[in-house]
Parts: C-alpha cells; structure tokens; sequence
C-alpha cells in the first residue's frame, strides 16, 4: 500500500503515520527523517517524534538529502517524514538535487511492503511570496500531485481527524 497523508501544521500527520505504520506488516519498519535540526523548535520536534513512535519498533534512518542513500530492506513499512523538508533540503542546500526524489520514491513503491508518505498543505494561506519561494510551492504541489497519483489512498488530517480523499481509509 501507498499511503499520502496531508494536512496542516500541528493536525496530526505525524502521528497518524505512525500508528498506522505500527499496525502494517513488514519485514521492518523504517522511519525516514528528512528535517535538518538547526534551532531549538526542530530540537524539540524531533524529540517529540520519537517519543510519539518510541516501542513501535522503527528503525530510524536520518536522510536531509538523497533518499536513495537511505537504505530500507525490501518488504518494509516505511514512513517518510517528510516531503517538504526533502523537498527544501534538495533545493536549497548545497549538493541537493530535487530531481532525484521522485526516482527514490519509484524505487520504494516498487520494493516496499507499504509506504507512508506525509507531507504538508502550505496552500491555503493566499499569500503571495517572493519568486523562489513561488517556485518552491510549485515543486511541492507538483511532487504531492504525482505522489497522489500513484497512492492508494490519500487521507487528510483536518482537526486530528482522517478524512479519505482517494481510496478507503487505511486503518490507523
């Protein structure tokens, strides 16, 4: 199974991911984490993600940049945690290469027993921002487009509420 999860900052993604992820079969589970902690707010993010999946058995891979470095035995659960840091660290850091997420992301459709991707609506507020900024939405809607696509199911997080968007709800 495929999984895209979306929703706004603070919704529940994360956890929901999570749980449903603890709940799927696998030969492992594996929990990608893409952000780069650089200030205190990440810090304590991080650590509230691994106390929320602490006893659920996943093996924590730190991958800001190159997914395909990132290691996942064949027949995992695999979290991904999350698309638009992925998609900001390929962008903006040096030796990023954003084209090189979708190939990545093809693999482990193809390999894993179940892949759970969480990303993020930043859409909805109307602003308008400067042209790299512009550009690096574009890049984000166009990657949770062509995720959706090929997804089983698309769940969005309204108020730490699952609402299907595409497909059944997968049973978190």
């Amino acid at each position: 199974m495929i999984a895209l999860i979306t929703g706004g900052s603070g919704c529940g993604k994360s956890v929901y991911a999570e749980q449903l992820g603890a709940r799927l079969m696998g030969t492992a589970r594996c929990y990608i984490a893409t952000m780069r902690v650089c200030d205190e707010e990440a810090e304590n993010r991080v650590r509230r993600h691994r106390a929320q999946r602490a006893g659920a058995g996943y093996a924590t891979i730190e991958c800001p940049l190159d997914l395909a470095s990132a290691r996942v035995a064949p027949g995992s659960v695999v979290l991904l945690e999350d698309v638009p840091n992925i998609l900001a660290n390929e962008m903006f850091e040096p030796g990023g290469d954003f084209e090189r997420i979708r190939p990545a992301l093809e693999s482990w459709m193809e390999t894993c027993a179940h892949l759970l991707i969480v990303t993020n609506d930043v859409f909805s507020d109307g602003v308008r921002y400067d042209a790299l900024t512009m550009e690096y939405m574009r890049r984000l809607a166009e990657l949770n487009a062509w995720i959706a696509a090929r997804a089983d199911s698309v769940t969005e997080l309204v108020f730490s509420l699952p609402v299907a968007i595409k497909g059944a709800l997968p049973c978190a």
